[in-house]
């Protein structure tokens, strides 16, 4: 029990009851809370290793028999650091660290990091049109692989194993692309500030066109297992309910705001990579709950796939990093048996052809560009809402202050909103739906 006193109070049982002994603070309070106290309301922590919990999320939940009377979210377990460690780092290097952030949408977070270097630089309008195609590719791709996650766990936390099963085979079949593109997986650092790290590699449309076919086929039977499944939609409807009000007032951003009716989308509202160039839909629901936020990923990677169709009848010919060399990274890049690399061929001509190209080279890649001193701040909607990045320069090869507004750690805030007075059950429910990873909360 918690006291007023200025030391915790100390209650041990004797043949006459409990005795408590307290240093410090107001009598009267403490014996008020202790007549007031609830035998039957206990705390329980779910967390952080319990399987509901997305990884190293710690909840303490009061509880009275089973209604959740109180719900706090403790995090700080996976911190790394990488906002800090920014500071220490070429601005070139920035995209390895953040990538790591969020490490299921790791596309937005090199992208908003890029785009805020880019303004700073002042060179926004001159990153190639290619570079930016691929971006919004990329970025569309990563959040069909980003609500397969969601999905599949949710799923999984609920005993619908093959909704998870379908969900990570779904997933597979985006990484798949990842690889093919960056040579990696996951923590990718493929956009680079001006730019990309590298071209499209040969085969890479034809393996997109095939991958959009794909998904046509498998997207509906999600629809097919679950959106007309009565026990499906009775454990979702009506639990993590938010309704806007409480949305806006806590800052959520994403599924969580527009499953309370608002079309609010930065790809419409603030656009950035030429998103205003494409035709798509910003889906809402008006239900404010977690099945809601079910129908709206779903329809979101319908969406996603509509747009890159249109990437790749736009793809054409040309550069995909900006040709001032005093800020292009000088390496070429190749997709090798253990990743993406630097060319062998590109460092034979560089160390066998041109001095002033070794030396420059080697100055560009040990103390980085300079970047004119300013604030910026940018943001991308990602596949969980508003990814936001401010970063300030002094006019050094480093960044004075980068600090990433992450819509996990935003949206987690309304975790409490949406579960006191609900089941302990339906707090499974409502986290799964909220969808924190806790990479992008911690950074």
């Amino acid at each position: 029990m918690t006291t007023h006193a200025t030391r915790p109070a100390e209650a041990r049982e004797t043949t006459e009851g409990p005795v408590y002994t307290v240093t410090g603070g107001d009598w009267d309070e403490f014996a008020a809370a202790v007549e007031s106290a609830d035998d039957e309301r206990i705390v329980v922590n779910m967390g952080p290793q319990h399987p509901s919990t997305h990884g190293v999320l710690r909840l303490i939940l009061e509880i009275d028999g089973e209604t959740v009377t109180e719900a706090r979210a403790g995090i700080g377990y996976l911190h790394t650091g990488i906002e800090k460690n920014l500071e220490y780092r070429t601005w070139s290097q920035g995209p390895t660290f953040v990538t790591r952030m969020d490490y299921l949408t790791p596309f937005f977070n090199e992208a908003a990091y890029c785009l805020g270097v880019e303004k700073l630089l002042g060179i926004t309008d001159e990153v190639p049109d290619r570079a930016s195609v691929i971006r919004v590719l990329l970025m569309e791709l990563n959040r069909l692989s980003s609500h397969f996650v969601a999905i599949a766990t949710g799923g999984m936390e609920l005993g619908a194993t093959t909704v998870m099963i379908f969900g990570f085979r779904d997933r597979e079949y985006c990484l798949d692309v990842f690889e093919l593109i960056t040579g990696l997986r996951m923590n990718h650092a493929f956009i680079r500030p001006g730019g990309l790290a590298q071209d499209l590699p040969p085969g890479a449309i034809d393996a997109l066109r095939e991958f959009v076919k794909t998904m046509r086929k498998n997207l509906p039977e999600y629809d097919k297992l679950c959106s007309g499944n009565p026990v499906f939609k009775a454990r979702l409807e009506d639990v993590g309910y938010l309704d806007l009000a409480g949305a806006l007032a806590l800052g959520a951003t994403g599924p969580i705001l527009r499953s309370a009716g608002l079309p609010h989308d930065l790809r419409k509202s603030d656009p950035y990579c030429g998103y205003e160039n494409y035709d798509f839909e910003v889906p809402t629901t008006d239900t404010c709950d977690s099945y809601g936020r079910f129908l709206l990923r779903l329809e979101e990677m319908r969406q996603s796939l509509r747009i890159i169709e249109q990437c790749i009848e736009r793809l054409e010919p040309g550069p995909v990093m900006v040709g001032d060399k005093k800020i292009a990274w000088p390496a070429q890049l190749a997709v090798g048996p253990d990743g993406m690399g630097n060319s062998l061929d590109h460092i034979r001509n560089i160390m066998g052809t041109s001095m002033e190209a070794l030396i420059h080279h080697f100055k560009l890649v040990t103390e980085g560009f300079r970047v004119p001193a300013g604030q910026v701040y940018t943001a991308v909607e990602s596949a969980k809402g508003e990814l936001g990045v401010h970063m300030v320069s002094d006019g050094g090869t480093r960044p004075y202050r980068v600090h990433f507004r992450d819509p996990s750690f935003t949206n987690l805030q309304s975790m409490a909103a949406m579960c006191e007075g609900g089941m302990v059950a339906d707090v499974i429910v409502a986290v799964a739906s909220i969808d924190p990873v806790m990479g992008g909360v911690d950074r």
